[in-house]
């Protein structure tokens, strides 16, 4: 089964769905996908198919990644890179190109412990219950 991203002018996802596999090739589904979608929203809007086993520009069972990761709500698509952009979660945190994934200033503790970030002293805190 694949999955589509429906993408707007902004080159923002605002709806992914599981559609027609990409092995029908009775007609070009992604065109099918966005003008269908720009008829009901009334707006202009574009589809990409996405794969649901791509993460980082890895895939799960170890096929072909497919546009680097799996489409989400307010993911950016990057038409030069083909790619499907997390959103920022973080000022602070760059965007790494070869991990495809937004990666903070120090790096996460390897200790096994629950840690979330702290934007405001850029460090990570412990989780405690």
């Amino acid at each position: 089964m694949a999955h589509y991203a429906i993408i707007n002018q902004n080159n923002i996802v605002v709806n992914v769905f599981p559609g027609i596999d990409e092995t029908d090739t009775s007609q070009n589904w992604e065109t099918f996908y966005g003008n269908f979608h720009s008829q009901i929203e009334n707006e202009n809007l574009y589809c990409k198919r996405t794969s649901y086993n791509t993460h980082n520009n890895k895939h799960n069972l170890n096929g072909t990644p497919f546009r680097k990761n799996y489409a989400g709500l307010g993911y950016v698509y990057d038409l030069t890179l083909d790619a499907f952009i997390l959103p920022k979660p973080f000022d602070s945190w760059t965007w790494n190109e070869t991990e495809w994934q937004w990666q903070p200033p120090t790096p996460y503790p390897t200790d096994g412990q629950p840690y979330q970030w702290n934007e405001e002293t850029q460090t990570w805190d412990l989780i405690t219950q």
